[in-house]
């Protein structure tokens, strides 16, 4: 069993929930444990991943949150940056499952978030679980 951390954006409230029960009924279908945690935005998550990394208590990670496209370009910067800031840590060989939505509109986050539609707080449990199994497969080669 592993130990992963949810890190969450808690911006739009009501779209998160959906994507954590999401991660959470897939860490827990996979048996794993998990544990939630809250940041600011978006640009947040990397750097909380990063030092929660540090500690060495989780296995893997999956990170929550959403963007919707608004009138200005912060859309891009958080929505490229936070994934970059991920990316990065995934190339360092840290198991992350990327659950930010960046959607135009609340129809398109809602469709995504929900766990009974596309699930993608499940896909990116699943996503995670999946790397942190590479990892093992490698270590143990």
């Amino acid at each position: 069993m592993a130990h992963f951390l949810i890190v969450e954006a808690r911006f739009y409230e009501h779209y998160n929930d959906w994507l954590i029960d999401g991660a959470k009924a897939a860490l827990e279908a996979a048996g794993h444990s998990h544990e939630v945690i809250t940041v600011p935005g978006a640009l947040e998550i990397p750097g909380a991943v990063a030092m929660a990394a540090e500690t060495g208590r989780y296995d893997g990670f999956v990170a929550i949150g959403v963007v919707i496209r608004g009138e200005t370009y912060h859309f891009e910067i958080v929505a490229g940056e936070s994934a970059r800031g991920l990316m990065a840590l995934t190339m360092d060989g840290i198991a992350i499952g990327n659950g930010i939505l960046t959607t135009e509109n609340a129809e398109q986050t809602e469709v995504r978030a929900r766990p009974d539609q596309k699930d993608k707080g499940g896909e990116a449990a699943k996503a995670a679980i999946a790397l942190f199994d590479l990892a093992q497969g490698f270590s143990s080669q």
